[in-house]
């Protein structure tokens, strides 16, 4: 298609070659960008809440009716659990409240995963769901773009660094130059025209980008830690250490060669974390009881569930922790929770034989760099701060589909017939080359994005090499 020179008739600002040359890689970086922000913005606002989509959508196996007799034992609802549903546990949490349900995860003969729901009173199970099936944990996947496959995770990495580019040239953009200098707002901090007009779908999504670019921005570099090459890495470098715990926090502890992200979904800061291992043998009389065979692979003379649970709860880890029993004679129980108070995040990993902690770690033993990234997910995902903060999260997940929808319709009513209205180069192709160098930078940071930004150069190139048609703003 070919590319467009506009007429200069916009005003000193829209004609210099910088203006230009900004603009041009603006639209470069929403058109890689926007279809894809549509999704995660959907997508992000309906993960904010969570815990109300799931507490709602599967009430039928999540919620019980308060009774006044007791829970029962752990072993026993896990027993009910196999009973419907044959195979090894691989996890089991205990009902984070009365009006909670037992939940018991199973890996079946054939290989599946599943969680069973069990009533805590009368041993009663409510249902089944596949292991990560929730209709939540479905969102979670469109939002990470891993429901299609590790490639089009890759994307969400490409995405977030052009989303950082296009919020930089955004401002520069938007930057009021004469409009403002007067004493006018108009498409500065107000809309000017009316919907036909595209003077409207300009201020609206000028006007709606300076007011949430600061929380995109946010946004886009907190969700950086998910991708699946850049995150990788940083995470690697992050947990460096052969353990992946900070010094002090494991003391002579044996580990396995098995890491936190093998068992379950994690903290991003404990996903290298290595699972220590209990005691090479059991002499049977461990301080809290004896096996039941109840573990994934317990040793002769391991504690049982029960006995664990009483452990953990001892140690004072916050309701809604989840267990995962021993893996083989040298497996460890492990108890992680994740709540949305950072400062009750903790990880606690006890011997099978003694119940004797071997590894006790909670949010304050991170270092700085793991504080600041837990924190900014936190947030990211609406968690840190409460309500206030799902709907401030909510409210930039609005104005992103809002600026995605008025840049689809301004480019529209702008752009030529038969072109696909690439904004003008520069008249001094030096100044391009400058803004490309500037955006370079972000390309050696994230190498996904570099490789994109090498794309989108060489088809500029081509773009450049076409006859030019004159057209006006």
């Amino acid at each position: 298609m070919a590319d467009t020179v506009l007429s200069s008739g916009s005003g000193a600002g829209r004609s210099s070659d910088l203006y230009r040359a900004v603009w041009r890689w603006h639209f470069y970086a929403g058109l890689i960008a926007l279809p894809f922000l549509i999704l995660l913005a959907v997508t992000g606002a309906l993960y904010l809440f969570k815990d109300e989509i799931d507490g709602l959508v599967h009430r039928d196996v999540k919620s019980v009716a308060v009774q006044s007799s007791a829970p029962a034992a752990p072993t026993s609802l896990v027993d009910a659990a196999l009973s419907a549903r044959p195979g090894t546990v691989t996890k089991y949490v205990p009902p984070a409240d009365p009006t909670v349900s037992a939940e018991v995860g199973i890996k079946t003969a054939a290989g599946e995963k599943i969680s069973v729901f069990v009533n805590p009173y009368d041993r009663r199970v409510l249902g089944d769901i596949p292991d990560k099936g929730t209709v939540i944990w479905i969102v979670r996947q469109l939002h990470s773009l891993s429901y299609f496959g590790p490639i089009a995770n890759g994307l969400i990495e490409i995405v977030g660094g052009w989303t950082i580019l296009l919020v930089g040239t955004g401002v520069y953009l938007w930057w009021p130059r004469q409009r403002g200098s007067d004493g006018q707002t108009g498409g500065v901090v107000t809309v000017r025209g009316r919907p036909e007009q595209r003077m409207f779908w300009r201020d609206l999504h000028a006007v709606t980008g300076i007011v949430a670019g600061f929380f995109i921005l946010f946004l886009a570099i907190t969700g950086m830690p998910w991708s699946v090459f850049w995150g990788s890495y940083v995470n690697e470098w992050a947990n460096g250490t052969n353990y992946g715990y900070p010094t002090g926090v494991y003391v002579g502890v044996p580990m396995s060669g098995q890491r936190m992200s093998d068992t379950g979904p994690t903290s991003w800061s404990l996903e290298q974390a290595q699972i220590p291992q209990s005691s090479s043998h059991g002499d049977g009389h461990g301080a809290a009881g004896h096996g039941d065979g109840h573990g994934a692979g317990a040793g002769d003379g391991a504690i049982t569930l029960d006995a664990a649970v009483r452990v953990f709860d001892q140690l004072g880890l916050a309701k809604g922790y989840a267990v995962n029993p021993p893996d083989g004679p040298t497996g460890v129980y492990t108890a992680t929770v994740y709540p949305d108070d950072l400062s009750r995040q903790r990880i606690v990993h006890i011997d099978q034989y003694t119940g004797k902690p071997l590894i006790d770690m909670s949010f304050a033993d991170f270092g700085p760099l793991g504080k600041s990234l837990e924190w900014g997910i936190n947030v990211h995902m609406g968690q840190e701060f409460g309500v206030a903060n799902q709907l401030v999260m909510l409210v930039v997940s609005t104005a992103i589909i809002v600026m995605s929808v008025s840049a689809a319709v301004m480019w529209w009513k702008r752009r030529p017939k038969g072109s696909l209205g690439v904004p003008p180069l520069p008249r001094d192709r030096a100044v391009l080359r400058g803004v490309v160098t500037i955006l370079a930078v972000g390309g050696v940071v994230f190498p996904l994005v570099g490789a994109s930004l090498l794309v989108m150069l060489l088809l500029d190139w081509l773009f450049t090499r076409r006859p030019r048609v004159p057209v006006r703003a």
